[in-house]
């Protein structure tokens, strides 16, 4: 029997909430590396594009929703995108005789016909993105991150809310046990669906209102997912960027990595007038 015919081709796919599938081209079911790869699940892929230096390495996988793990819901609802991907060829008969063909991860997943189609990124893409510091009035890190050094668990920072109404898909909600916060308190922060349909999915604030007992959110887009009556989310402070409010709300203005004194462009292109002419 020829080498090249136990050659069979192996894909793992780790979601960013660690849930990981491996499918296989083979006609049956293989394991490693703690993954158990099925082979009904339909997933192709297009030829792998590979270069030297720092082109991007892509390809395009596509599969029929014969796995059960795989739901059309979970496809619209984004929490796929992203998702880690590792491709090997393996020799069937031997499993421990196998390379690594690939590493990277799923762009944007896309749902029509019942099959799903997404672009595969190498891991260089990432050295194709913008480095470096930016020189603005507004702080450049993101709340809680390594720059900004804010400890998000901090009390009165976040609350637990319990879902009253639902509008727009999502993206407008009436909530109860916020608490005594300020209107605005989390505006530009992260609302994030505990359990329920939505569970795991999140958005941004756009708009916190005070509506007697309840709490009005606005969110900048639906979640994925319609969120249910009675379900639970969590309000994180929001942070506009701005000097003041990193100084007056969050006290931690010596990580503030914006320059307020910066002068505004306008000032930058306006003519100037030399000092002592007359």
């Amino acid at each position: 029997m020829s080498a090249a015919t136990t050659i069979a081709r192996a894909w793992a796919v780790r979601r960013a909430d660690g849930l990981c599938l491996g499918f296989t081209d083979h006609d049956m079911a293989l394991e490693f590396e703690g993954i158990a790869f099925r082979p009904e699940a339909g997933l192709s892929a297009q030829a792998l594009v590979q270069g030297l230096g720092l082109a991007v390495d892509n390809t395009e996988v596509q599969g029929v929703l014969s796995s059960d793990a795989i739901t059309p819901g979970d496809l619209a609802a984004g929490r796929w995108d992203g998702a880690e991907v590792r491709l090997w060829e393996v020799d069937w008969r031997d499993v421990a005789q196998r390379r690594l063909l690939f590493r990277g991860a799923l762009g944007e997943v896309v749902f029509a016909g019942g099959a799903y189609r997404a672009e595969l990124r190498g891991l260089s893409e990432a050295l194709n993105r913008p480095q470096g510091r930016v020189f603005h009035a507004r702080c450049s890190a993101m709340l809680g991150d390594g720059q900004c050094r804010f400890d998000l668990g901090r009390e009165g920072y976040s609350a637990e809310a319990v879902v009253e109404l639902v509008e727009e898909g999502g993206a407008r909600l009436e909530l109860s046990g916020v608490g005594s916060h300020a209107a605005g308190w989390f505006e530009h922060g992260r609302a994030e669906f505990l359990d329920g349909p939505a569970a795991g999915l999140s958005g941004v604030v756009k708009i916190d209102r005070v509506a007697g007992e309840l709490r009005e959110v606005e969110l900048w887009a639906a979640p994925g997912a319609v969120p249910r009556v009675g379900d639970r989310l969590r309000l994180g402070a929001g942070c506009d960027k701005q000097a003041g409010t990193c100084r007056g709300k969050f006290l931690n203005f010596l990580n503030f990595r914006g320059f307020p004194e910066l002068p505004p462009e306008d000032w930058l292109l306006a003519p100037q007038v030399a000092r002592g002419r007359r």
